[in-house]
């Protein structure tokens, strides 16, 4: 039980974002293998996190396409929020997303190991698919 966010705070590199299906079990990738992202807890009660598909294609000369933008979107994370402790809880309170339907309260279950830090375990709704899903993200302390 940890309730002193002092162990949270700095930056954490993400190595491993899965999710797991709740009708099925199946575990897949979120957003492909390796993929590029922080979760970044500060002193002064605030966080932020962003996560990006390693594979993200450029522009082609003329742009992305509308289909193209949508992928974008659909290969990415960010959010911004203060954050609060309870038990073997983090809960961010986000102000801004990529994602509006998680601005509110996003309460997640966690462990911390010297500098391992996994968050899972609560339930949610994957914005692509609308799939009820479990994800597991792991980070190292930077």
């Amino acid at each position: 039980m940890i309730l002193d966010s002092s162990a949270l705070i700095g930056s954490w590199k993400m190595h491993a974002w899965t999710r797991q299906s709740v009708r099925t079990g199946q575990i897949t990738d979120a957003l492909g293998p390796e993929p590029i992202g922080y979760i970044a807890y500060h002193a002064d009660g605030r966080m932020m996190a962003t996560v990006f598909r390693r594979d993200r294609p450029n522009s082609g000369k003329n742009g992305w396409t509308a289909s193209e933008k949508a992928q974008l979107f659909d290969d990415m994370l960010a959010y911004v929020a203060s954050y609060s402790l309870e038990e073997d809880r983090v809960i961010h309170h986000v102000d801004g997303s990529w994602n509006p339907n998680w601005h509110g309260d996003l309460s997640r279950p966690f462990v911390l190991e010297g500098d391992r830090l996994v968050i899972s375990g609560a339930p949610g709704i994957d914005p692509k698919t609308g799939e009820e899903v479990v994800y597991r993200m792991e980070f190292t302390k930077v």
